[in-house]
């Protein structure tokens, strides 16, 4: 991953040399280097900019009133690393957001600490989500009454016009259940169970046997009709890799 930077420095050797440790480190890129904070904004809007070393004290606009700026955009704009010799701005710099903050003079390994920490701050909030977590099991209503059942539970579902089947494992009696194939297999997770005919789904789990027509799943042959064998033959490809 590589961070792009802009440098922004009244001072020329202090610009010098952030800029210089900026393109020393790998994961680092520099985009812009100004003397100060009105042309760095100016620039700033018109390019991605992950992170902006900051000097505070500059004529016109300071460092700390463009951070205050760049933090009403909230979030958007480039992490903030302060750049200055003076102590007394530090508590002022976290109030506006800031990444962390440099102190003057500072050696190139102080520089890279922060350039990690910049580094692994965006690997952590780029990183894509976890996705949500399946679901174990599902109610549903009989009768009068919710019975909860664990998917791992389920043999294969069969709908018979107005109603669906649940036929469970063991001794289990199956479930009579007032609503449509279509309904459940919305709510099923894809991963586990698979519809092969107009009247069954399938627990992929359960499967105990296979041919290219059909599948045996708690002693039934469920036969798969034309509409689905795109599925079963991507199912059937990973079950006798399996």
């Amino acid at each position: 991953m590589e961070l792009t930077c802009v440098a922004v420095d009244d001072e020329p050797l202090a610009l010098n040399r952030v800029c210089a440790h900026i393109e020393q480190t790998p994961f680092l890129r520099l985009v812009g280097r100004y003397a100060n904070a009105l042309d760095a904004l100016r620039a700033i809007g018109q390019q991605r900019v992950d992170l902006l070393f900051l000097d505070i004290e500059m004529p016109e606009l300071n460092g700390l009133e463009l951070a205050r700026l760049l933090h009403r955009t909230g979030g958007a704009g480039p992490r903030v690393v302060f750049t200055t010799a003076y102590t007394q701005f530090a508590l002022e710099s976290y109030r506006v957001d800031a990444l962390d903050y440099l102190l003057k003079p500072f050696v190139y390994d102080d520089f890279l600490q922060v350039a990690r920490k910049a580094l692994a701050y965006y690997e952590r909030t780029q990183a894509p989500p976890a996705p949500p977590a399946e679901p174990e099991s599902m109610v549903f209503k009989v009768d009068y009454q919710y019975v909860k059942v664990p998917l791992a539970d389920i043999l294969y579902i069969e709908g018979l016009k107005d109603y669906v089947q649940v036929q469970r494992v063991g001794p289990l009696k199956p479930l009579l259940v007032l609503t449509s194939l279509r309904a459940l297999e919305d709510k099923l997770p894809a991963s586990q169970f698979l519809r092969l005919h107009r009247s069954y789904i399938v627990n992929l789990a359960r499967v105990e046997a296979v041919t290219r027509t059909a599948v045996q799943v708690g002693g039934l042959q469920v036969p798969v009709s034309p509409q689905y064998k795109e599925a079963f033959a991507a199912f059937l490809q990973r079950w006798l890799g399996s």
